[in-house]
Parts: C-alpha cells; sequence; structure tokens
C-alpha cells in the first residue's frame, strides 16, 4: 500500500520514470487484491497512455473494467476516472465506457453517482 501511495505520488511529478516499469504496474494491477494498491494503480495507469500500446491499453481497460466488481466504493470511483481519462485519449473506447458509467450513475453508491454524473 504504501509503496504504491508513494509511486502514485512519483506519477504526479515525473511519471517518465514509471515508463520502464509500465508492464510491472500493470501487471500489479491485474493480480492485486488489496483496495489501497487498486485505487492508487487506477490513478496511475492512465497516465501512461503515451507510452502505452494498443494491447497495453486494452489490457488496461479491461482491468479497470474489472474493478467495478470490487468491494471498495474507493477502487470502483477511480477505475471510473480512469476510464473517463482513457476514454478522453483514445475516442474508440467512449462508447463502452460511457455505457458502464451511465449504469454507475444510476444504481452505483452516492459517490459513483456523482462522479458518474461529472464525468458524462
Amino acid at each position: 500500500m504504501r509503496a504504491s501511495d508513494a509511486i502514485e505520488k512519483i506519477s504526479l511529478v515525473l511519471l517518465e520514470y514509471l515508463w520502464t516499469f509500465k508492464g510491472f504496474l500493470i501487471e500489479q494491477a491485474a493480480t492485486s487484491n488489496l483496495k489501497e494498491v487498486r485505487w492508487h494503480l487506477a490513478q496511475i495507469l492512465p497516465k501512461l497512455k503515451l507510452n502505452l500500446n494498443q494491447e497495453e491499453r486494452q489490457r488496461v481497460v479491461d482491468i479497470l473494467l474489472s474493478y467495478f466488481s470490487d468491494g471498495s466504493s474507493i477502487v470502483i470511483t477511480f477505475a471510473m476516472q480512469a476510464l473517463a481519462d482513457i476514454a478522453k485519449q483514445s475516442p474508440n473506447y467512449r462508447p463502452s465506457v460511457l455505457a458502464h458509467l451511465r449504469e454507475l450513475t444510476v444504481v452505483g453508491m452516492p459517490a459513483m453517482k456523482a462522479h458518474g454524473r461529472k464525468r458524462l
């Protein structure tokens, strides 16, 4: 948890330092069961946009969509934000992301509804 928090803080200032570790970060996002790690990685992964190929971007989208079944509303909310950021960068993801955001805006917890309305 502490390491993911530190990495997220680094991504705010020195994102290019993380490019070398994009595969590791994606793998951790896919395999970690810790909500604290997941929400920090949900904040980091969309920032790697310039350094992701199409296959990696699709994997990130799939991972973030899987976060919607997480028991933590914080993880889900950060995944919503991350997907909205990716949809801005990659228009081909917009229809799918918009559908998911609309759904969570209707059925999600209050924070999810509020974030969903802002992102839509």
